[in-house]
Parts: C-alpha cells; sequence; structure tokens
C-alpha cells in the first residue's frame, strides 16, 4: 500500500482537527503569538481545500491576506473563517438543491440505494434545512466576529454552534426514524 494515501487521509484528519477546534486554536494563539501566522494558515488550508479544478482561483486569497495584514485586520480574518465555512457549507448544500440529487439524498443511497420518492423529497426538505442552519449559523459568527469580544466569540464559534449542530442533527435523525416507520406502516397497509 503506497504511502500517498495514507499521507492525504492523515493531513485530511489534521485539517479536520484544524477546522473544528479552529475558535479555541485562535483563542490561545492570538493571545500569545498575533494574528498573522493563523491567518496565513487559515488561508493555506483553503487553498488546499479547494477542489483541484478551481485552485487556480486561490490566488484570489493572497491579496485579501495581504489587505487583511496592511490594515492591521488581521484578527478580523482568523475571527471570519467560521463564516467562511459556514458559507461554503451553505453554497455546497444549496448547489446541491440546484442541480439534483442533493447532498444528503446522495448520503442517505449510499445505506438505501432504491429511495422511494417520498425519502427523495425527506432529502430535499432536509437539504433545505441545513441551507437555513448554515445561513442563520453563518450569520451570527459575522455578528460574532464584527461585534463580539474573544471569550464569546469562541463561546459561539467553539461550542455552541457545535451544539446546535449536533442538535439539529439528532433532531433529525429522530424524526427521519418516525417518517420511515409512517411510511412503512402505509406501505403495509396498502
Amino acid at each position: 500500500m503506497s504511502t500517498r494515501p495514507n499521507q492525504r487521509r492523515l493531513l485530511l484528519i489534521v485539517a479536520a482537527a484544524v477546522g473544528v477546534l479552529w475558535p479555541l486554536i485562535a483563542h490561545v494563539w492570538l493571545a500569545r503569538f498575533g494574528a498573522w501566522p493563523l491567518l496565513i494558515v487559515i488561508a493555506g488550508i483553503a487553498w488546499w481545500r479547494l477542489p483541484r479544478r478551481q485552485r487556480r482561483w486561490g490566488w484570489l486569497l493572497l491579496p485579501c491576506v495581504a489587505a487583511l495584514l496592511a490594515t492591521g485586520s488581521a484578527e478580523l480574518g482568523v475571527r471570519l473563517w467560521p463564516v467562511v465555512i459556514n458559507a461554503a457549507l451553505l453554497a455546497t448544500f444549496a448547489y446541491s438543491l440546484r442541480y439534483p440529487p442533493t447532498l444528503v439524498e446522495r448520503l442517505a443511497r449510499r445505506q438505501e440505494p432504491d429511495l422511494p420518492p417520498h425519502a427523495v423529497r425527506y432529502t430535499r426538505r432536509v437539504t433545505q434545512t441545513w441551507c437555513l442552519f448554515f445561513a442563520l449559523n453563518g450569520s451570527v459568527a459575522l455578528f460574532t466576529a464584527l461585534y463580539a469580544d474573544m471569550e464569546i466569540w469562541t463561546w459561539y464559534n467553539g461550542v455552541i454552534a457545535y451544539l446546535l449542530m449536533l442538535t439539529l442533527f439528532v433532531g433529525e435523525c429522530c424524526i427521519r426514524c418516525r417518517v420511515k416507520r409512517r411510511a412503512e406502516a402505509d406501505h403495509e397497509l396498502s
């Protein structure tokens, strides 16, 4: 087995961990070392996570980072990272609504390849719900980046947002089980 896929997998795990822990890393790092190294790290991660065919657009990150550094707004750039993540997730889910199958449907078909029409409609609703979540969460993340102190920003983006996401995920799982049982009961009656 080649080490290349293992290295890539390790890099993906590290990038995901940095993304999840970003508010906590930023909170600790900013007080000790300042914002510019973190800003460069997130620009690098953003470029690396771009799909290969879109990396040619990654050069646009350079003027953004330079402008933030030149204007003394590097900390704002660091604090805007959760907004960027929410915008990217919103764009991904919304794109799949525009050009089906939706992202949630594709995930559902991994477990159940022959989804009935009612399940496809349900996955579309779930995708719309996640779009709404990412829009609202991104808006609150933007507000905390612009107006909240570092403690509130860290708590919201590093704890509360993840708890809200977990609540939505668990709630959707419960609803999905109920919808599935109801559909099976209706199928048995017909």
